[in-house]
């Protein structure tokens, strides 16, 4: 690992974010997804459920895979955490599980989601389901989204485009979305989507 860790902040809410690790840039600027990726990840938001980018800081706990940018991979492009790397971070998670309680989770990136689904599907069999789940002695609704890095495109065109916004469809009308912080003026939302799994 190759920076000090990047935290989202002090933030007391019912959805957190997991995301995989921090870039070259989000050390530099003190905060969790602040540069490309994390642009594209926050137009999603405002466009799906109205939610900007500032409310969506103040309102969401941000976590991560790994706190610390771990360094370029032999091709240029940011080198994905050893599994020793994971489970050294793994203890910061559970002890915010411990804490927080979330009623939402939003795994974005096959990282993050590995961390909660044992064995993951093709991404068109993953975005756009909810998975009920129990760990860290906990239950709680997980909500995946792909990772809205630009050298991906998956998100951006069929099917990936529709089950991203049918995943971010199911964030907005989640119970746990709309009372985040105990906000009572929050805005109106289409019909729940029921699309809904088990998971063991």
């Amino acid at each position: 690992m190759q920076s000090e860790p990047v935290s989202g902040g002090t933030v007391v809410s019912k959805v957190m974010l997991v995301g995989q690790a921090p870039g070259v840039k989000e050390p530099i600027l003190q905060r969790p997804f602040a540069w490309t990726a994390g642009k594209a990840m926050f137009k999603w938001f405002e466009q799906s459920t109205g939610v900007a980018e500032q409310e969506f800081r103040q309102t969401i706990y941000m976590a991560a895979v790994c706190r610390c940018f771990p360094g370029k991979n032999g091709h240029g492009g940011d080198r994905v955490p050893s599994s020793e790397e994971i489970k050294q971070c793994s203890r910061w998670l559970r002890a915010e599980f411990a804490i927080l309680k979330p009623e939402l989770v939003i795994a974005v990136g096959k990282l993050a989601i590995g961390q909660f689904l044992a064995e993951l599907p093709l991404l068109t069999e993953l975005i756009g389901r909810i998975y009920t789940l129990e760990k860290f002695g906990h239950t709680f609704d997980l909500i995946p989204l792909p990772h809205p890095s630009g050298a991906s495109p998956w998100a951006r065109i069929e099917p990936g485009k529709s089950l991203t916004m049918k995943a971010l469809k199911l964030i907005r009308n989640h119970p746990a979305w709309k009372e985040r912080v105990g906000v009572s003026a929050y805005r109106r939302v289409e019909p729940s989507i029921t699309t809904r799994t088990r998971a063991h």
